[in-house]
Order: C-alpha cells, then structure tokens, then sequence
C-alpha cells in the first residue's frame, strides 16, 4: 500500500514538472510574470514567431556564461547581453523577474542578485516579460491588456514598455531600435563593441549618433590615457534619405532608414523593406562596422558593406584642409587655394599633417574675397560652426564674407536648399564620394544646391578663373576646328539609331562568334525571366563589378547564375564582348562555364553555370568551415587555381591576363573545385604582341594590385602572378591582406608572412584551424612560393609553370624570397576628437578602384 501511495506521489510530482516544463517552452507566446522563472541555464525563451531566442550561452572559447538574445535560425549570432561585464561560471542560476518589475540573474545557491536592471517601477502591481519578434525584450504592467497586447503585431508601440532591450544595447543595431539621445531624460542610446570576438565584455569602439551641427554617425575608440575618444570614422551628414558619405545602397533596398528629430528626441532607426531578407548593423572589436544580411532561404549572413572599409574613409585621412581621391595617385590633395604644410612628409604620402592657405585673407569689406564651389564631396566635419535655419544663400554668403574666420558656408537644409551653415578655421575629414551627386530638385522644384562654398582670397581666384579660361578657350578651339567632323557624326548616329535594335544586337555576338567558328546559345528573356522569377530579390545572389547576379533554374532543371550588367557599370559593350569571347573559348576545369547570353539594346546578360558554394573568401576567412575541411582540401583549391591561372597564360590559343585575380573571384563547386571567374577586365595577347603592356586605367582590386599595376599602369602575366601570391597567403593564413592588423607592428599581411619567414616562423603565419591536418615542410613550401609572387619587381617573380612545379613536387629547389612589393609600415595616428583641433590618420597605403561584392553565383 505504501509502495502505491509512494508511485503515485511520483507520478503527480513526475507530471507537475512536465507541466512547468511545458509551460517554459510554450512562453513565446504566453507573458511571464514573477510567479514564474524566465529561465534557467538550458532553457530558452522564444519570440512568438520564432525569431529571436533568450538564454545562457557561452562563447566559442570561453567557459564563461552570460543571459544573451540570439537569432533563432542563426544561434551562433548573439545580438543583445544582458550581463556582458558581469560573466558566470556557476550553472545553478535563473533569470527572473521581480515583483517590481526588475529583470534579475540570480545565483541559486547564494541567493546573490549577479546582475539586474537599475530600474524600478512604483505604480506597478503585475509585471511580466516578454520577448518580442523585433529581438527587443521588454517588461510590461500587467494590468494592461494582455489579450491586445499580445495580438499586436506591430511591435512599434512602445508607450506599455515599462522597460526594454532596445533601450540598453550591446554591439548590434536591429530593425526598429533606437540609435540617438532623449533630450527629456538626458540619455544616448550606442552600440559598443566586445572586448574580442569570445568576450562580450564592453570593448573599446562606440557607433553612436553626433547631434553637432547636422547629424552624424561616429565610429570612436575609448582611450586609456585620456578621458576623449579617438574618431576612427565619420558617416557625413543625414541628407534627408541617407547619411552622407556611406557605401553605395544594394541593387534591391533592403531597408529604409528614418531620423527623428525634434525637441524630445533624436534618433536614427531602420526598418525592413522586404520580407524575404533581414538586415542588422554590428560595430566590431576591430572597430569595423558591417551591415549584414539574412535572406529566408540562407543560414549564413552576408555582408553587404563595411566601413571604413577604403583609406579614405578613416577619419581625417588627409590632414586638415585636404580632401582624399580614391581614384587619383596620390589619394590625397590639398583644397583649392591651400598647399601642403610639409611638402617632405607628402612626398612619403603621410599626408597626417595637411595643408595651410597659399595666402591669407585680407578682412577688408572690399577686399574681393569670393567663394569656389565643391560638390560631389563629403560635408567637413563640424568642429567649429555656426547655423540658422532660416537664413537664405544668399544672406549666409555676405554673412561668411563678413567674418574673418569664415572659411565655407552651404544649406543647413540639404532637401530644401534652405538654412544657412557655417564652418571657421580647418575643415577635417573631406572626401570624394563614390558617386558624385550633382544639384537635385525637391519636391518644391527648387534646387537643392548639394555642395560646400570654399571661400577664397581675391588673388587666388584670378589664378584660378585665369586658368579656367585658358582651357575653356582651348576647348572652344577644337569644337569650332571639328564641328564638321561632330556634325557628320551625329548624322551616322542618327542612322544608326533606326536600325533593327534586335538584329544589331545579335549580329554584336554573332560577328565575333562566326569569326572563330564558335555557337554562342543566345537566351530570349522570357527564358531569363522565368528562371529567376522576374529577377525576384529572393532570388539576388550578390553583386559583382559589373552589376547584380541571380540564381535561376531552366525548365529542363538546370540551376544557372545571371549576371546582369546595370545600365550605369563600368562595363561596356567592348568589356561585354570581351568577357563572352574569353569564356566561350576557354576550356578548363578550373575556369567557370559560359552557358549563353542575352543582348537587347542596353540590356545584357550572362548566363554561367551555378556555383552552389559561393566564392572562395566564403571559406577561407570563414574560420568554421575553414578548420572542418582541413590542409589537404586548401591545397587543393591552391592547385586548382594555379593550374586555372597557368592555362591562361600559356596552355590557351592566346595568353590572358585576367587583371582582377581575387578571393571573390573564385567560385566554388559541389565539389570545392576552384573555378576563375569574372573575366571582363582580362586583357588578351595575341601571338605577335609584347608580353606587357600599359594603360592609364587603372582597374582591380586593392590589396591583389601588383605594385608596378598599381602605380605605373604596367601590367603583364606577372601581374597575375602577384595577385596569385596574395590569394596563396591569404588561403595559408585565413586572414585578409587588406585588413590584417598585428597587434606588435603595423604591416599587412605580405609585410607580416616576410618578416616571420626571415625569422624562420614561418609555420605561425598557418591559420591555427589547420595545424592538426598539414605537414609542416607542406605549408612552409606554400608560404615561400607565395612570397616569391610577390616580390617588388615583375623579373623576380616565378612563371605560373615554375609555380605548378614548385607546389607540386616536394623534392624542388626554391629560390630564397625578395622583399615584398607595398612593404611599407602603416601610419596609425588615429585622429582624436576635439571640438578645435584634429590630427590626420594614414594606416592604409594605395587606392582601390573597384568594389565587388563576395557573394555566390
């Protein structure tokens, strides 16, 4: 009987903790109050729709444990945390809520508070919690409607939140959070980086809103020597859609970003433009800024831009008075009217110290001073200046000329073209932006003058207006000299334009085909069209030089890549033919295949065969699937790409130079197989041409250029080589050239792997996920081949033939490796912000012309 009582006692007690149990993982949708445990260590919280997930979770290489947010598709990302500078160790703990409302980590066995909100709550009688599908944890008064609360779908009314997540958080920026100050209360709302990526204890960088002059995003660094933050990065002004300066938006908008600004509040916040995809911002502990990118039919997130992520995008790059040029060598130059202030230091490219005026301004009424007008630049940094919004152009103008210390003025308002703002002393942090914007019309129809207005002292305008007119005559020479030429011209155009758009289209590829012998299938649009859905955003893969790519699948099942060129890019019809002619005749199983194209007045596209593993920087800077697939697959890809590279330049009827050989750029199939791809910028040899040749176009990709490329416009197969060089280390290491950093010294990636092989540690430049699956004379033979790559001079450099040899034979004898081309030590003097003064910073070296997304196609 006793043995009864006992089994039934156990049985109810048995289906009481299933019950609780339950209870825990059905609370995405049910409101937890202080009755009820949030959660303990091994139990999760999810969101209503299962999109956000709330638990303990410990770091890929810590032990300790922390209450944190997480995406529940992707959990390896954590975006909020709760108790970031207060780490556990003990698992006997729970995450609960008080009876006044406060969210508390509680150690069980001490019965210790680790970490709670500083928040209480008097008039609140039931509170409870809940987990919100925009990843935002917020407590709420319980005597509200929970029914209504519960079914609200928007997420937007916060007026219920006795307290929230949003309000407090850590490194990552969602849709609908708040980025900016309450003036009511005095606070600001900022992300902060983790210490490293396996502490997410604050770090060091803070992404924050400015509300100095016109508002402004920052990325700082906090210094330990002094109580100031060191700018590390500048967005440039709200212009009424954007921040001015940032990377150019996506081919599909992904998101929409609003600034609030009243007597209340400023703020910056985003939110999702389409469903298919969801974005976040998160500031790094390298002090980087990515956007990134989840779309539904993907667990890896993409990243759509960086910043900075160009030289000229670090904060006050070329000194005060400077502007910085990503297309011009050297980057940087002085504004019109100023000349450097150490003509040695620029003539080293340390352009920290900046330019001061040719003269000074005279101050009189009558002086003659006047005003030259800058557009498609960067707003300087408002460091010291004056605004009124109601103030015309014209009133802002005669009020800068009437202050000796006014240096520029422009519209305070950019989309009205009203408002007047003025700028004294230096202006700091000036750069061209990637796409120059000229003078818009509002909805109004007035112009909105989008430039700064440079003032000037009489004497260096007359030099500068003398000049203009001395070229402007000169054009006005060669237009009368050729005006019969021009007229004739235009008259063929004319002609031209009644042709049959389609047969002249075919006949484009179709010339070039027939005189080769070659069938080039040419696809109809409708087929293009049903493949990717009517290029659905869902089906958008990335976005290469040119324009954006698609994945498609043919009504015989054939899964296919679409490239299609935008009607703006670089490439032209000659770049098109050139990349069509290139990959139909090469054959190769390291090259990608060219299925067909279409061709239809300005529409263009290419039809590649699908690479379902993406590129190549995917895996190797990727350091989870980078460990799992190990040394022997890596050299592998090597191997394929070099032969790949080695039949272009000699195997093939003509010898290609590819010019933009980079991770990205070699995609992935089934099988890992590297394939080279994106030939557009190849340049091909014929049989009796030289073996090198020059351009005043300077095309690729910073970080792969080769030196003699880069900064002469020479270019040969040992071009190539160089770039193959970068990618070898890049692969050995799993770090980017571009961007490595070394906490003992300030080269990049080539700089480090020379110095280590003069050290003999060579073996310490192998990515540590592969130690356990190399031999080490394996990887010390790659790391030299790559250094002798990328040797300063092109006749130092080996043969893709000497190369294969090298890598493939174990027993061959190698040269002992020069020193590296772009084996300069970076300058860091990061600039320091100060309402007066400000101080350059130079840490990258060259330009980099083109931008291409990595992504698969």
């Amino acid at each position: 009987m006793e043995n009864c009582l006992l089994s039934f006692i156990t049985n109810i007690f048995c289906s009481l903790l299933f019950l609780k149990l339950l209870i825990l993982k059905s609370c995405s949708s049910t409101i937890i109050t202080p009755s009820q445990t949030i959660i303990s260590d091994g139990e999760t919280l999810v969101s209503a729709e299962q999109s956000f997930e709330l638990g303990f979770f410990s770091p890929k290489r810590s032990n300790n444990r922390y209450v944190g947010l997480w995406y529940k598709k992707t959990p390896d990302i954590i975006v909020w945390v709760a108790n970031r500078d207060n780490p556990i160790t003990d698992s006997n703990v729970t995450f609960i809520i008080t009876n006044n409302g406060k969210l508390a980590l509680l150690n069980n066995r001490t019965k210790s508070i680790i970490w709670s909100i500083n928040t209480s709550f008097a008039a609140t009688r039931n509170p409870s919690v809940r987990l919100l599908d925009t990843g935002n944890l917020v407590v709420i008064d319980g005597d509200k409607d929970i029914y209504s609360f519960n079914n609200n779908t928007s997420d937007d009314d916060n007026s219920d939140y006795l307290w929230q997540s949003f309000d407090y958080p850590s490194d990552t920026f969602l849709a609908g959070m708040k980025l900016g100050w309450n003036f009511e209360t005095g606070s600001q709302r900022y992300l902060t980086s983790w210490k490293t990526d396996d502490d997410p204890s604050t770090g060091d960088y803070i992404y924050w809103l400015s509300p100095r002059g016109l508002p402004q995003l920052f990325v700082s660094m906090k210094t330990t020597t002094t109580t100031k933050m060191v700018i590390k990065y500048r967005s440039g002004p709200w212009n009424g859609v954007h921040f001015g300066g940032t990377p150019k938006a996506p081919v599909f908008p992904l998101f929409k970003s609003f600034l609030v600004s009243n007597k209340d509040e400023l703020y910056y916040t985003f939110k999702a433009n389409v469903k298919s995809a969801v974005t976040r911002v998160k500031v790094n502990p390298t002090g980087l800024s990515d956007r990134l990118v989840l779309y539904n039919r993907s667990t890896q997130w993409s990243v759509l831009y960086t910043v900075p992520y160009e030289p000229c995008d670090n904060y006050g790059f070329c000194g005060a008075n400077g502007i910085c040029r990503m297309n011009r060598d050297p980057l940087c130059e002085c504004l019109e009217g100023f000349v450097p202030r150490s003509e040695e230091e620029w003539k080293m490219l340390n352009w920290s110290s900046g330019c001061v005026r040719k003269m000074e301004f005279d101050c009189r009424v009558d002086s003659g001073d006047g005003f030259v007008k800058l557009v498609g630049i960067k707003f300087p940094d408002f460091l010291e200046f004056w605004s009124n919004k109601s103030m015309s152009l014209a009133e802002c103008k005669q009020t800068c000329l009437s202050n000796c210390s006014c240096t520029t003025y422009t519209n305070l308002d950019i989309g009205r073209g009203s408002g007047c703002m003025i700028w004294f002393g230096n202006l700091v942090d000036v750069r061209e932006l990637r796409i120059k914007v000229g003078d818009k019309k509002t909805k109004e129809g007035k112009v909105s003058e989008e430039g700064i207005y440079l003032r000037l002292p009489a004497s260096v305008l007359e030099s500068i207006h003398a000049s203009k007119w001395k070229r402007r005559r000169l054009k006005i020479i060669i237009i009368v000299s050729l005006i019969t030429i021009i007229f004739c011209i235009l008259v063929l155009v004319i002609l031209l334009a009644f042709w049959n758009k389609k047969s002249k289209g075919r006949d484009l590829i179709q010339q070039e085909s027939n005189e080769e012998d070659l069938e080039l299938p040419l696809y109809d649009l409708a087929t293009i069209q049903f493949a990717t859905n009517n290029f659905s955003p869902e089906y958008w893969i990335g976005a290469g030089g040119f324009g954006p790519v698609y994945k498609g699948k043919l009504l015989t099942g054939q899964e296919i890549a679409v490239k299609r060129l935008s009607k703006n890019s670089g490439q032209g019809v000659k770049e098109f033919k050139n990349e069509v002619q290139l990959i139909a005749k090469l054959q190769h199983r390291n090259l990608v295949s060219l299925f067909g194209c279409y061709i239809q007045g300005d529409e263009r596209m290419l039809i590649y065969e699908y690479m379902p593993n993406r590129s190549l920087d995917h895996l190797i800077f990727d350091n989870d699937r980078s460990k799992t697939l190990g040394w022997e697959k890596h050299f592998d890809i090597v191997m394929g790409i070099a032969r790949g590279l080695l039949y272009l330049h000699r195997d093939s009827k003509l010898q290609i130079i590819h010019r933009d050989l980079k991770a990205s750029n070699i995609l992935l199939d089934n099988n890992l197989n590297p394939k080279i791809s994106d030939f557009g910028l190849a340049k091909i040899f014929g049989d009796d041409d030289k073996r090198e040749a020059s351009t005043r176009r300077i095309v690729g990709t910073y970080g792969y250029m080769a030196p003699e490329y880069a900064i002469d416009g020479k270019f040969s197969v040992k071009s190539d080589v160089f770039s193959f060089g970068v990618l070898l280390l890049e692969i050995v290491s799993g770090k980017r050239n571009r961007r490595f950093n070394h906490p003992d010294h300030h080269h990049n990636l080539l700089g480090h792997a020379w110095m280590l092989w003069n050290e003999g540690k060579s073996l310490d430049l192998l990515h540590s996920g592969l130690k356990g699956s190399c031999i080490d004379s394996h990887v010390v033979r790659c790391i030299q081949v790559g250094l002798l790559c990328v040797q300063k001079f092109p006749q130092d450099r080996p043969t893709m033939s000497s190369i294969v040899y090298m890598l493939e034979n174990e027993g061959a004898t190698s040269p002992q490796p020069g020193q590296p081309g772009f084996f300069v030590e970076r300058k860091s003097s990061d600039e320091e912000y100060h309402s007066k003064s400000t101080n350059g910073d130079s840490s990258y070296s060259l330009n980099s012309v083109t931008m291409t997304l990595p992504n698969g196609r």
